[in-house]
């Protein structure tokens, strides 16, 4: 028996997904968002009779089950997803939730959260990505997002999808070095602004010497060194792939540390003497950075400043990874290709002075 909805509303179920609308004549057809009986379907129904509710795209919607946007709804309370860094989900949520409302078409009414998952194929995925082609790096996030969306529905006990058709489209090659990695002369510019003694130096020592991303060295503190190492496992996928480090304290950074001021239970604190949060930090380092004139900065930079130093100094890869904690080569590799290059030029160019006729 068909439900008895309210006066001059209609359901719809085109595509598979449950919409209502508001259709009263001599108005346009209007979407109410919400389901009927809740707080926003009431707000919405009662504007709507008066003539004041413009139709959005936002808001609760109920996904009908074999449609992309389920398959995303299921992915979000999944194991895998939840394993992600806190920061690490929200990006993607964020990248999904993009796709969902992209057009099948240009111009069409029909948009990918829509979209059957049996119908969900490359060529849906190739779309998806190059409509990012101007930021080669969005597509390629795209791609990422939709392999391990794709990869928890094929696995044999999700069994939501046959075939993961992501996992064949390539990513696009990368367009750009990423962050700059700051020069002999930036350094030295930061120096002379932000001298030994001030919070901004100690957040520079911290960066510089250990290598490390800004999610750990805001976490560091005195409980992690002992006999002249530091110790911690590091933020980024540790809830996945916990990579713990034992680093020895260079020894500029350990007067440093004792030349500055520094907090209880980490060395870096805010004005409010509280740790930082990542982000907070990476902003207030930002202005660090513009103080000192050095506006194309950052602390990503740092890490690859002293990757790049190690590998000019004649450090292996595998030397380089142990610092740094990569589980590959790859990330290394691009850190350092500069140097590496430098140091081959070198000693090729020695070689061809074996071979100089003395006059």
């Amino acid at each position: 028996m068909p439900r008895k909805l309210w006066k001059y509303v209609s359901e719809d179920r085109t595509d598979g997904v449950l919409r209502f609308y508001f259709r009263r004549k001599g108005q346009k057809k209007t979407r109410l968002l919400g389901l009927p009986g809740s707080e926003e379907f009431r707000e919405a129904y009662y504007r709507a009779l008066d003539g004041t509710l413009k139709e959005e795209r936002v808001g609760p919607k109920i996904a009908m089950k074999g449609t992309f946007r389920w398959l995303c709804e299921r992915y979000f309370v999944c194991s895998e997803y939840k394993r992600l860094a806190p920061r690490t989900q929200h990006v993607r949520k964020l990248i999904i939730e993009h796709m969902w409302f992209e057009p099948l078409k240009p111009g069409s009414k029909t948009y990918f959260e829509d979209m059957p998952i049996q119908k969900f194929d490359a060529k849906a995925v190739r779309t998806l990505r190059d409509r990012k082609s101007d930021t080669p790096e969005a597509a390629n996030s795209r791609i990422k997002a939709l392999r391990s969306i794709f990869g928890y529905a094929t696995q044999a006990d999700v069994n939501l999808a046959s075939v993961n058709p992501a996992r064949d489209v390539s990513l696009f090659p990368a367009t750009s070095q990423g962050y700059h990695s700051w020069t002999t002369e930036d350094i030295a510019a930061f120096k002379e602004r932000h001298p030994i003694g001030t919070k901004a130096r100690l957040a520079f020592s911290l960066l510089y010497y250990t290598a490390q991303r800004r999610s750990d060295i805001v976490l560091f503190g005195r409980q992690h060194a002992s006999n002249g190492e530091l110790r911690f496992t590091q933020q980024k996928n540790r809830n996945r792939k916990p990579v713990t480090l034992i680093l020895p304290i260079h020894p500029e950074l350990q007067s440093i540390v004792n030349k500055s001021p520094c907090g209880d239970m980490t060395f870096l604190v805010t004005e409010f003497n509280r740790p930082f949060t990542a982000n907070g930090f990476g902003n207030w380092f930002r202005d660090r950075c513009n103080e000192a004139g050095l506006p194309h900065c950052s602390a990503h930079g740092l890490r690859k400043a002293f990757a790049a130093s190690l590998a000019d100094n004649g450090a292996t890869e595998h030397q380089i990874m142990a610092i740094t904690g990569h589980k590959t080569s790859k990330e290394v590799t691009r850190y350092t290709k500069g140097a590496q290059q430098k140091v081959l030029a070198r000693s090729g160019m020695l070689l061809m002075s074996l071979d100089i006729d003395p006059d």
